[in-house]
Order: structure tokens, then C-alpha cells, then sequence
């Protein structure tokens, strides 16, 4: 496969005396971690720490050391190696750390396995802010799901015996039932489906999760025109952490296409989700690019307001990921057509690029969301779900290979020298 090289189009900023600084900064950085064994520079004290309230400044150290570890705590790869690759590489937020799509007959059995591995996650870094997600699906097997009194009680209604009801949570017949036959899109406005979104969230949080992602919330609001149902579930997730969580807030996010959830000049998330958008380069077979505008990409486009911890902001802070969602009828081809990238989704199409290519190109969409927009942070990609038919690769593990992770791309040195060369921003933010 041809190297990714160092092409003016694939950089925002053109000035050669920059990129010689920043290579040779990233090159020392990397030198000193693998001869003296350091982790990656960290911002100092207190710029890791909250209670009750985020500073947008603490927010963004967050956001800024990022990195998606699907399943950490439900069963994906080796719990000791990941705890390792987090702490070698300086990771702060993981994402996705609790990622459970549908299958709520193992839902309980799952929340007791991650409840009992969190405090070895605690003890490798306490300053770690871990996410779990409520997803954008909900299948029949919810119904083997009781509902607990606190639940009912939380949202007002009366207190039984009971399972969770999937007919009353989906949407009515003809709308977004497209998870197949037996799994649909939640309504978020009717209140069988609030009472799951609490219950999931209050779980979560009573656990020790600090961050839940609520998927693709836009696709579960289409009877919630003014965000009222939205407002009401996040108050409730909200007002549960400040009293149970363990410093007394949760961070809640979201896949926002339109940029946003913004009802009368209030923001409803605390920072916004959305995937790259990695656009295909048809002149250079397997390779790819960013660019602003492309497709939905959500550069220059984050929503602003007030936020939930009470700052204001033009634009609310965002991550984006490598996302995934499958594979094209004409993998590894150009052309099939959408947000595709050579017939496959986003962290797919890096898992086929060689390691340097994976290595540069994590140090160009670094350097480029930075330089496209300031708001936005690149999530690194540490764990996730493939679907590649072609050599039947299933999973993709930032990981250095070993026998815990003998399928493990390597990654992990390119993630922690791109965060150890990297700086706090120069320029503050003014205070609210």
C-alpha cells in the first residue's frame, strides 16, 4: 500500500518552518518517552479536576486526551493491556468504556462485570472520566428488564411490578422501526421511553461513570419539536448526579448532525459528538482526507449558548471520532458513493492502512481539526468494532501486539507521542 507523505494539500497551516518545529518537538517527545518511560505531558495540577461544575477550560483538557475504547468494560479485549495503554499513552476520557447495543437480556449481567472492574480503572488513574452510552435502539429483549421503584418514582409515575414495555417505547407503527424485526429506534417523548433512558443513566452513574453518550439523539426527538422531552430526561440524569456521582456531574453528549440541541439559548449537552467525515481521495488509491464541508461534517457548525455548567460559548466544544457503522456492497473500491471511504466506514478504512500511514494520518487530522475549527478535539481511536468481509478483521485495538493482544495494531506510540508534543492552548478562554 503507498505511504501516506507529507503533502502541502493535506495541511491547514503551509508555513515549513511550523512543521519542521513540530516534527522535531514530536520526535524529541518521543524519544523521551520510550528512554525514560514517561507518560505524556499532562497540564499540571487542577486542570483535571471538578466538582459539581466543569470549567470550559477543564472540559477541553478532557476532551483534548480523548480516546475510544469500545467495550472496555464489557468484555472487549484485555482489561490489563487497555489499563496499560491508557496509562502509557496519558488517556483522561475514555469513550465508550461501557458500549452496550441492544441485547438487554445480558443487561444486568453486564452492569454487575463493569461494576466490579471499575475500581481497577480508579486505581490506574483516578483523574479517568469514563463513559458508558444509552443508544439510539431498543430491542424486545428489554422486556426481561424490571423496572425498579426509584425509577417510577423519579419520573412521577405510579410504583409497580413490573418489566420495561417495548411497545411503549418505539416510535408508532411506520416510524423509525428499522433495527429489524425485533429492535427499533426509541420515541423519546413518550414516558415508558424515559424511564428506560433514566433508569440506564441512574445505573450508570451509581457505578461510577462520569460521561454518558446518548447516541444519535436527533433520530429519537422527531415528536419532540421543541426539546421539552430531551430537557426533561437530561434535568433528571442531571439532577441524579449531583447528588450520586462521584464528583457530582455527569457529562452527557451526543451525535448532533444539525450541530446541536439548543432550546431558548440553552445548550442541552455538555460537549457535542459527531464521526470525521473522512472523504475518500480518488487520485491517491486507499488514501483519504478532511475537508471542511464535505458530506455533514460538524466543523464551524457546533451549536453555542448557555451550557448546563452555566458558561456561555459561540460555539459548544466537540469530539470528533473514527466512526463505524459497517461495510459498502464494494469493499475496498472507490466510488460506493455516500460517506464511504474506499466501501467502508471510517475506523474500518484506518485499520487497512500500514502503521506508518495510520501514524502520519493521526498526526494530520490532529493538526487539521485543530486548525479548522478550535472548538474541535480529534477522539483517538484505542478500541472498535470492524466489519471487513474481505479478511474477516472484526475488531480494531490501538494496543502494541502481545500475547494479551496479539491482534493489536500498534498505535498506542503514535497516540502518545502526538499528546506529549502537544500544549495547552495559548489563548484562554474569557471567563463566563
Amino acid at each position: 500500500m503507498k505511504e501516506l507523505k507529507v503533502r502541502s494539500r493535506l495541511r491547514v497551516t503551509c508555513a515549513s518552518s511550523h512543521v519542521s518545529r513540530r516534527t522535531k518537538l514530536i520526535a524529541f517527545a518521543s524519544f523521551v518517552v520510550c528512554v525514560f518511560g514517561l507518560a505524556p505531558a499532562v497540564f499540571g495540577a487542577g486542570h483535571y479536576q471538578f466538582d459539581g461544575k466543569l470549567s470550559r477550560d477543564v472540559l477541553e483538557n478532557y476532551l483534548s486526551r480523548s480516546i475510544t475504547v469500545e467495550g472496555l468494560l464489557n468484555g472487549q479485549g484485555d482489561l490489563d493491556d487497555n489499563l496499560r495503554m491508557l496509562k502509557n499513552t496519558g488517556a483522561k476520557f475514555i469513550g465508550r468504556s461501557l458500549c452496550l447495543w441492544g441485547g438487554e437480556a445480558s443487561l444486568l449481567r453486564n452492569l454487575e462485570r463493569a461494576k466490579q472492574q471499575i475500581p481497577k480503572v480508579r486505581e490506574a488513574d483516578p483523574e479517568m472520566i469514563l463513559q458508558a452510552c444509552v443508544f439510539e435502539i431498543v430491542s424486545t429483549q428489554v422486556e426481561q428488564v424490571p423496572v425498579p421503584d426509584w425509577a417510577f418514582i423519579a419520573l412521577g409515575q405510579p410504583v409497580e411490578k413490573r418489566n420495561f414495555r417495548y411497545t411503549d417505547i418505539i416510535y408508532p407503527e411506520g416510524q423509525r422501526r428499522n433495527w429489524g424485526p425485533n429492535a427499533s429506534v426509541p420515541d423519546v417523548s413518550r414516558p415508558e421511553t424515559k424511564l428506560w433512558f433514566y433508569f440506564l443513566a441512574a445505573s450508570y452513574i451509581d457505578m461510577g461513570f462520569e460521561a454518558i453518550h446518548f447516541g444519535q439523539v436527533e433520530i429519537m426527538n422527531h415528536r419532540d419539536a421543541d426539546l421539552a422531552h430531551w430537557s426533561q430526561v437530561l434535568d433528571l440524569v442531571r439532577a441524579y448526579a449531583a447528588k450520586h456521582a462521584r464528583r457530582h456531574l455527569v457529562l452527557c453528549d451526543g451525535h448532533v448532525p444539525t450541530g446541536g440541541l439548543l432550546r431558548e439559548g440553552h445548550l442541552l449537552l455538555d460537549f457535542h459528538s459527531f464521526p470525521l467525515r473522512i472523504m475518500e481521495d480518488p487520485e491517491h488509491p486507499q488514501e483519504a482526507i478532511l475537508k471542511v464541508g464535505f458530506s455533514d461534517g460538524i466543523y464551524g457548525r457546533s451549536k453555542g449558548g448557555v451550557t448546563p455548567n452555566g458558561w456561555k460559548c459561540e460555539h459548544l466544544p466537540y469530539l470528533v471520532e473514527l466512526d463505524n457503522w459497517g461495510v459498502s456492497k464494494t469493499p475496498c473500491q472507490a466510488k460506493a458513493g455516500g460517506i464511504w471511504i474506499w466501501g467502508y466506514d471510517e475506523i474500518t478504512w484506518f485499520a487497512h492502512q500500514s502503521r506508518q500511514y495510520r501514524s502520519n494520518w493521526l498526526q494530520y487530522a490532529w493538526d487539521w481539526v485543530r486548525e479548522a475549527d478550535p472548538n474541535g478535539h480529534l477522539q483517538m481511536p484505542g478500541s472498535r468494532t470492524l466489519r471487513s468481509p474481505l479478511d474477516n478483521m472484526r475488531w480494531y485495538f490501538a494496543n502494541t501486539p502481545s500475547p494479551a493482544v496479539p491482534t493489536g495494531l500498534g498505535d498506542e506510540e503514535a497516540i502518545r507521542a502526538i499528546w506529549a508534543a502537544d500544549s495547552k492552548r495559548a489563548q484562554p478562554h474569557p471567563p463566563p
